[in-house]
């Protein structure tokens, strides 16, 4: 019998749910952390309703692969050119009792409130079942299972644009019943210490906060785009961040839960002392998502300055949780 879960994130959340209902026991923050998804990305080649693209995780698909790399997991992944051909083979799967991971877009499934729905072509969720015509949805977002008629999830499956699904559906289809924690989170420590501290581009990890912080500051010197676009602008990072982010930077805290979790299992210190720091990075960003909104909404006066400074105080915090990670063996 599946067993819904709400979790704080989708992706991760589907692919805890996967992996609990075939009887590998993983916390969502432990799919989180052993798929070395913590990230941060500013990408303004990459546009979301007009403005840069800002990633505080790696990308859409990058948690599901990122488990089945680092535990061995047999996974089958399949898209469609056919929307009809997509449904027939969601319908087959579920036939032979199979629980399926969707790739959708937030705005054509009709069981979000109106002021939820957005055009965001990477929401995972996990269809169980059929009853008439509507299919059974596990939705980690939400508290309790939901209903989609095959209408609405087709649009969502088969929506164009950035990020595109291409109807694309996934399963495991061989998952082993146990895992080496010790050394798999080895492995997912030092992988994600590289990208937060090593990537080459100014835009990635800790240094792509500090741009970001620089680009704040540039937009606030500037009289024309300071008015008018500024606002729109923070509000577009604080919406990033805290909507689609899971809220305050939500994968900071995920990612120490991850950390807080694992050093229990293994009885580590460091690991420990380690999701400490981290949290309180996401209590930075917090913050720096309080003042933003503050200053939006005209109630704090514009000030380039002290956001950079804010966003450099949560760069400044996750460097020391990685430097301390660093020493993790």
């Amino acid at each position: 019998m599946f067993k819904h879960q709400q979790s704080a994130h989708c992706e991760s959340g589907v692919t805890s749910s996967l992996l609990n209902h075939s009887g590998l026991s993983l916390s969502e923050p432990m799919v989180f952390g052993l798929a070395s998804a913590l990230a941060f990305a500013y990408i303004p080649l990459v546009k979301i309703a007009g403005m840069p693209l800002i990633a505080y995780r790696m990308p859409p698909r990058s948690i599901i692969k990122g488990v089945q790399k680092q535990l061995g997991l047999k996974m089958c992944y399949q898209t469609f050119s056919n929307p009809e051909q997509g449904m027939d083979e969601l319908d087959r799967q579920l036939d032979q009792g199979r629980i399926v991971g969707l790739q959708t877009s937030v705005f054509w499934l009709p069981y979000f409130p109106d002021a939820m729905r957005f055009h965001f072509n990477a929401h995972n969720l996990l269809v169980y079942g059929r009853d008439g015509d509507d299919y059974l949805v596990s939705d980690p977002v939400f508290e309790d299972v939901v209903r989609c008629d095959a209408a609405s999830l087709k649009k969502a499956r088969f929506a164009k644009g950035a990020l595109a699904a291409k109807g694309m559906m996934y399963y495991p289809t061989q998952v082993p019943q146990s895992i080496d924690l010790a050394s798999a989170s080895v492995n997912a420590i030092k992988k994600n210490h590289r990208t937060m501290t090593g990537a080459p581009l100014p835009v990635i990890g800790l240094r792509g906060i500090r741009h970001m912080g620089k680009c704040i500051i540039k937009l606030s010197r500037e009289p024309n785009k300071r008015e008018k676009y500024l606002p729109h602008y923070l509000s577009h990072i604080v919406r990033m961040q805290e909507e689609i982010g899971t809220g305050g930077a939500g994968f900071r805290f995920i990612y120490a839960s991850f950390l807080k979790e694992t050093s229990k299992a293994l009885n580590n210190e460091l690991l420990a002392e380690a999701a400490e720091i981290m949290a309180e990075a996401g209590d930075e960003w917090r913050q720096f998502a309080l003042v933003s909104s503050k200053m939006c909404k005209g109630r704090k006066d514009m000030n380039g300055e002290e956001l950079a400074a804010l966003l450099n105080n949560c760069a400044n915090q996750e460097a020391k949780a990685w430097q301390l990670l660093k020493q993790y063996r």
